[in-house]
């Protein structure tokens, strides 16, 4: 049997080893409750905002603005809801191709009737077309929120997250961004950056799974999403999920120290990857802008539909190789991808996304490769 090649770290990286043993005494020893007043609870009162400190000031924003949440799913939900409900945004501006978990929150708020729901255009390339985004902010009548991916999942596309801010500001907007695919993968400089929400998940860069970040610009009070005991400075009862949060903080030092190494390895992969396909299989196209505003980490390729072909994740599953077909978080089945969809709807081509990280190798590309030839 082959070793595992796993090419799928936008859906979920491995747990960093060192990231491991940063939790491991809240695993075991250190584990009072943050709420108790004994030395214990502080002791682990103290790590959660240690934690806080650290992953504000890797993002360059203030420890009060960062809450820890179960993940990105968790943030956007909250964030969107509170821009319509306590913001006052009774129309929201998004995209066809974001994350269910915020198309879907979207969706629940209009078919509720708490806001009105446009949709932006999208250029061939994938990109969002800016001008239309304008035209929409300034033809409405009520407040907006608009909500925008940093960085596509499944295609990698990147938004200019300046540009939107600074067109959301000149029209009293506000706007929350999904940046949990750019996170622990690219430098954030919050203080400067017109944004009013931002999202992050542990998992997406080699940290634990089940907690994530919500940061909250501080000139924005919203109303908390989970009721309770008042944890998270009252923005989200319940008891924290401490050994996560002290993952999370560890997992973003390691990847902000590696980041200038891990990034050009990454990219290196990328390129190396998109040159062996077009040298060897003929007919592969890639999706969205992949050598341009894209994540260094992700590429979406579509292959010609064969009989061959359409069974290429089952293949590569019984081969060992990990990868997803569009989005891994709908894939039970591949029930293919509203987002491949909304910007290459061709039903003649396979869409597969590979995603790397620090862990891969060029041999691995190599053998996904020569694999990939059999299949088609």
């Amino acid at each position: 049997m082959t070793q595992r090649i796993y090419f799928d770290n936008a859906a979920t990286t491995p747990l960093d080893a060192t990231v491991l043993e940063a939790m491991m005494p809240y695993l075991t020893d250190k584990f009072g409750n943050p709420s108790s007043i004994y030395s214990y609870g502080r002791e682990s009162r103290l790590a959660i905002e240690n934690a806080r400190k650290s992953v504000a000031k890797i993002l360059n924003a203030h420890p009060a603005e960062i809450f820890f949440t179960s993940g990105g799913t968790e943030s956007s939900n909250t964030a969107i809801c509170a821009a319509v409900r306590d913001l006052g945004c009774k129309h929201i501006i998004t995209s066809p191709i974001e994350h269910h978990a915020t198309l879907h929150t979207v969706e629940n708020l209009y078919h509720r009737g708490e806001a009105a729901l446009s949709y932006v255009k999208l250029l061939p390339n994938g990109h969002i077309d800016l001008e239309d985004l304008e035209q929409i902010l300034a033809g409405s009548e009520e407040k907006c929120v608009v909500t925008l991916m940093h960085a596509n999942n499944e295609i990698g596309n990147m938004l200019d997250i300046n540009a939107v801010g600074e067109l959301c500001k000149m029209y009293n907007a506000i706007f929350h961004s999904d940046t949990v695919q750019t996170v622990g993968h690219f430098p954030f400089d919050l203080r400067n950056t017109p944004v009013h929400f931002i999202t992050g998940a542990g998992h997406k860069f080699h940290g634990p799974k089940g907690v994530g970040i919500l940061y909250i610009n501080e000139n924005v009070k919203i109303k908390p999403f989970i009721q309770g005991g008042g944890q998270e400075r009252n923005m989200r009862a319940g008891t924290e999920n401490l050994y996560g949060v002290v993952g999370f903080a560890k997992a973003l030092e390691m990847a902000t120290e590696g980041y200038e190494t891990e990034s050009a390895h990454i990219k290196g992969l990328k390129l190396y990857m998109i040159e062996q396909l077009k040298k060897n299989i003929k007919g592969v196209s890639f999706n969205g802008d992949p050598l341009g505003r894209s994540l260094y980490t992700v590429v979406s390729v579509s292959f010609p539909k064969t009989e061959k072909s359409e069974m290429i994740l089952f293949n590569l599953d019984i081969s060992n190789i990990c990868a997803s077909g569009g989005s891994a978080c709908t894939s039970g089945a591949d029930a293919g991808s509203h987002v491949i969809r909304a910007i290459n709807n061709n039903p003649n081509q396979v869409t597969v996304r590979f995603s790397f990280s620090k862990q891969n190798t060029k041999e691995e590309i190599d053998f996904v490769v020569e694999k990939l030839k059999e299949m088609i």
